[in-house]
């Protein structure tokens, strides 16, 4: 298992990427890899599995997964959408899915004040990035 680190979205999976001043002045979520299995039954796949702990006002850059992406909010409140569709907020409980063809525009914690944690399942390529920054 991977220590957590306190790194942005873009950093973590190796990526460059250009953000805009609101995204420097929020708060950075703190990532960490749970497992990562092969999927002999899907020749050069794998399936990932993260989880994202966002400090109160966290918010991501605008960015795609090229991978299907299962999202589990464990606590706190976020708020997601994808290009074309309206926001939706997310409570404990609550699940969210990105298609590899989805861009991810709004990723954020609800809150300024409290966390907010949830766990990803990345069905994706092997060797491909988890995360594309797009502009």
């Amino acid at each position: 298992m991977h220590s957590i680190q306190r790194v942005g979205l873009a950093l973590v999976f190796g990526c460059a990427a250009l953000v805009t001043d609101t995204a420097l002045a929020a708060p950075e979520a703190i990532v960490k890899e749970l497992m990562t299995k092969p999927l002999p039954e899907y020749p050069d796949k794998e399936a990932l599995m993260i989880s994202v702990d966002y400090p109160p006002g966290a918010v991501d850059p605008v960015h795609r997964h090229d991978a299907h992406a299962f999202v589990y909010v464990l606590e706190g409140t976020i708020v997601m959408q994808l290009r074309g569709g309206k926001a939706v907020t997310l409570k404990p409980g609550d699940t969210f899915y990105e298609g590899p063809d989805d861009i991810h525009t709004v990723g954020r914690n609800a809150s300024n004040t409290k966390p907010a944690k949830f766990i990803v399942l990345l069905l994706k390529d092997k060797g491909k990035p988890v995360l594309t920054p797009v502009k």
